[in-house]
């Protein structure tokens, strides 16, 4: 089996420097890209890599910008890394498709950790085994392969995405509080806030919006959400 392909973007040499040691130790190869433009073009390079760790702050061109351009071809896992701290920077990478988020400083022990967890995820392999697929109308969900299809056609969804949906699906009616969901979705060693699950919620109904639906995730306030599903 070939290496896992980490392609890290960040113009500060002595992050690739660091990470390179504990990337390689891990058996991952890597790539690197140091402005905005060259991490787009390699992000979208033969060979695709298995994994982007993208920063915010690029030059030429924002990781932001990346981020969103990537969505638009590729569901390549991303992790973002960003010197900032606000909330704002975490929910808006996180929307516009990135699969995690990292604020810097951070450990590179840390980050090949991170790098393990989306890849579990993006391969398959799920933390609780195998789940059959779950069947409502046009909607089908199958938690096994991470693939969704909307009137037999499949939905482009990131992992995160996948496992989120899995869950609420799973228990149609149940409410599901915005830590529960952060816990068995994200993990326990998940840094995030609840805006997360907000966000990704947003984007699962967009994903999904069909006319006459015979589904719906509904919001509980001040508590979470609950998958709905017509008899």
């Amino acid at each position: 089996m070939s290496q896992p392909l980490i392609l890290v973007c960040d113009d500060d040499p002595i992050v690739h420097q660091s990470l390179s040691l504990y990337l390689e130790a891990e058996g991952f190869a890597h790539r690197c890209a140091y402005t905005g433009p060259q991490a787009l073009t390699a992000a979208t390079s033969v060979p695709e890599p298995s994994l982007v760790l993208l920063d915010i702050m690029m030059p030429e061109l924002s990781g932001m910008d990346i981020c969103r351009a990537l969505r638009k071809v590729s569901q390549v896992p991303v992790i973002m890394l960003t010197a900032r701290g606000e909330e704002f920077d975490r929910v808006l990478g996180l929307e516009l498709g990135a699969d995690d988020y990292i604020v810097k400083p951070f450990s590179p022990r840390e980050v090949v950790s991170r790098i393990k967890a989306v890849l579990r995820r993006a391969n398959g392999q799920t933390r609780d085994g195998s789940a059959g697929s779950l069947v409502f109308g046009a909607l089908e969900i199958l938690p096994d392969s991470y693939t969704v299809r909307l009137d037999g056609e499949s939905v482009a969804m990131t992992p995160r995405e996948v496992e989120l949906l899995a869950l609420l699906a799973s228990h149609p009616g149940r409410v599901f509080p915005r830590e529960t969901i952060l816990s068995q979705v994200w993990g326990y060693d998940y840094y995030g806030d609840s805006r997360t699950v907000d966000t990704h919620i947003k984007r699962l109904r967009q994903k999904l919006s069909a006319p006459g639906a015979k589904w719906q995730i509904t919001t509980v306030y001040g508590v979470g959400y609950k998958f709905e599903a017509e008899a």
